[in-house]
């Protein structure tokens, strides 16, 4: 599946011919590395006399009357909003996306709540503050349960942290199928429709420690964390690391209440930034972390662009490459 009627060969014929541009929004070195990977000057603006044009970038740049976007490189791993923007995508331009280390470093944040958590630090720094010592409950990690929602990048390198502290990993997936650093992939299914999650998902999800949404967002997957995901947990602690509309906050505040979900970290929020008025800055027991839990480099940028531009150059469809119609 290539989508978008894209042809690796045909774009890859034309990269000779293509002019390359790069926000002017982004770092000086994305700009250097772009330009000594492609070995040709980089510019910022439309391409002259009508020939194609490479850009990168975390929007649709602005064309030219006449102008052909032969690819887009995002600088962002979540490219909905991209899609959106400019739907339906055109047919022959190639979309593809930066993730460069962001599993593991998702991975690690994960991890570092959750240790933080089995470790009470939050109460030893409020013994600290009041000068109180008293030996508080932790727990070990080894054996407990985490439920990943999502097996691509990410959800690997979050299932690849927690493997190495002892923590079973079950992934949920569209299409189950084996992947590293998971102990078993479950079928993801409709848990948002009428039947609620499958039977082998419910006694997952009330056995979790841990549960960690690591979804892209695309219609099937928006509101997907709902009145029957929640429903399922038994006092797990739910994290959402993927995007902010795969969770309804509204549900989530119910399964809080009611202690389904014991605590909640949040890195993605429906709307970012989030305002004074986000219902989110209510919910009880969360920790917000503004959208920090993966962050992108500059050569995260170029490494990524840099693999995909080889790839093509050998007339391959590049792994990083966006399937439209699949929204990831």
């Amino acid at each position: 599946m290539t989508g978008a009627g894209v042809d690796p060969h045909q774009i890859g014929r034309e990269l000779d011919g293509a002019v390359v541009t790069v926000d002017p929004g982004l770092p000086p070195a994305v700009r250097e590395g772009v330009r000594e990977l492609t070995g040709r000057p980089v510019g910022t603006g439309a391409a002259p006399g009508g020939r194609p044009r490479v850009h990168v970038g975390p929007t649709v740049p602005e064309l030219a009357a006449g102008e052909r976007l032969l690819w887009l490189h995002s600088t962002n791993a979540g490219v909905d909003a991209l899609l959106s923007s400019l739907s339906p995508w055109p047919s022959g331009t190639l979309l593809t996306r930066t993730v460069g280390r962001m599993g593991e470093r998702i991975g690690q944040y994960v991890l570092a709540w959750a240790l933080a958590e089995l470790q009470d630090i939050p109460g030893f720094l409020r013994q600290q503050a009041s000068r109180t010592w008293n030996r508080l409950e932790t727990e070990p990690a080894d054996g407990t349960l985490a439920v990943v929602f999502g097996t691509g990048g990410i959800g690997a390198g979050v299932a690849a942290a927690l493997g190495r502290c002892g923590i079973r990993t079950v992934g949920v997936a569209r299409t189950p199928r084996r992947v590293p650093g998971f102990d078993h992939v479950l079928r993801l299914g409709s848990p948002a429709g009428p039947d609620g999650p499958s039977a082998e998902l419910t006694a997952a999800l009330a056995e979790a420690r841990w549960v960690v949404d690591a979804l892209p967002l695309t219609p099937e997957t928006e509101g997907l964390f709902g009145t029957g995901l929640f429903g399922a947990m038994s006092g797990a602690t739910f994290f959402n690391v993927g995007r902010g509309a795969t969770v309804r906050t509204d549900a989530l505040a119910h399964a809080l209440e009611e202690g389904r979900v014991a605590h909640a970290v949040l890195d993605v929020l429906p709307e970012e930034p989030a305002p004074p008025s986000s219902p989110a800055w209510d919910l009880p027991r969360t920790t917000l972390t503004s959208h920090s839990a993966g962050p992108t480099t500059a050569t995260d940028i170029t490494t990524d662009f840099g693999t995909a531009w080889h790839s093509l150059r050998v007339g391959r469809l590049p792994t990083l490459a966006v399937h439209p119609t699949a929204g990831y």
